[in-house]
């Protein structure tokens, strides 16, 4: 991880690290997709250079254990998040900037003890005034999930942080996990490895915790323009989509997927992602790989072959 070297992102084999590319359609694929309108719907990319002077996406940050004030924070959602202290302070990124009036997660990475603070409305007041709709933390060395039923920082009590797409990771030429996502509409149900729904739209829609891959036919090639410089970092994303695909984590635009808020994100790079097209997806069952409930360690032992 850039700037905690010593963590990794959950362990090699946390369902988010997880292959998917030869898993079997999801029996409800095609009934999802329609409520989704896959059919006349591009991806989007939800994150991009600096917007309104800020940059757009969300940000996350490694902080300094040695400096940074560990602070308890007054939740909405109480009895839902973890008590904390969390590495929060007034200059911890917020999504959308500290004037936003959206989201406003706040993710913070302690690499002294590889410990992942996640925030869903974060604002901070003071030492001991400060707020949050709710709060979530992870440890980066366990496949843990929360207990069933709890929301996170994210609306499928999931960690927000390992499925945000980074550019880093685009430029090192390969990315290795499951990318968030968001559809307008959502089923009042969740499938592992997610935790907790959002929806009210009845079964005919997607559950939280839905996972979705990318056609294994489909090519940088229809989108970029032969010798573009940005061609073989959109095929870094395509490949990312069709071997790990997106998992959907919250309610919002339909194919929405995220990011993080990084300033150098290339425009011309996201204006090629915004034409990948969801017909091109397929909803995958990804019940073989459950180990267990409560943990998101994926193993494949048990799914079928070929």
């Amino acid at each position: 991880m850039p700037g905690a070297p010593n963590c990794q992102m959950f362990p090699a084999d946390n369902v988010w690290n997880t292959d998917i590319s030869k898993l079997p359609v999801n029996k409800h694929s095609a009934t999802w997709m329609a409520k989704m309108d896959a059919s006349t719907t591009n991806l989007h990319p939800d994150f991009g250079p600096d917007e309104g002077g800020y940059p757009y996406g969300i940000p996350w940050t490694v902080v300094n254990p040695k400096t940074q004030a560990f602070i308890h924070l007054s939740f909405e959602y109480a009895d839902e998040s973890d008590r904390g202290p969390y590495p929060f302070g007034p200059s911890t990124p917020i999504e959308g900037g500290l004037n936003a009036s959206g989201d406003r997660h706040a993710l913070m990475v302690d690499p002294a003890t590889c410990v992942l603070y996640e925030l869903w409305d974060a604002h901070y007041v003071s030492r001991s005034a400060s707020t949050a709709g709710s709060g979530a933390i992870w440890s980066l060395s366990s496949n843990a999930l929360r207990p069933a039923s709890w929301t996170s920082a994210d609306a499928a009590g999931l960690p927000i942080l390992p499925g945000l797409l980074k550019y880093q990771e685009v430029l090192s030429g390969k990315v290795d996990h499951a990318i968030r996502f968001t559809a307008e509409c959502t089923d009042d149900a969740y499938i592992w490895p997610a935790r907790h729904e959002a929806g009210s739209c009845g079964a005919d829609y997607p559950p939280m915790g839905a996972r979705f891959r990318l056609s294994a036919s489909f090519s940088a090639s229809e989108i970029c323009k032969p010798g573009s410089p940005y061609c073989s970092q959109l095929a870094v994303v395509i490949t990312a989509m069709q071997h790990y695909g997106l998992m959907l984590a919250d309610n919002g635009s339909n194919w929405y997927f995220q990011g993080s808020a990084f300033p150098q994100w290339p425009i011309t790079l996201i204006d090629m992602m915004k034409q990948i097209p969801a017909r091109d997806f397929v909803a995958v069952d990804e019940s073989c790989l459950e180990v267990g409930a409560d943990s998101g360690q994926a193993s494949a032992a048990h799914c079928p072959k070929g």
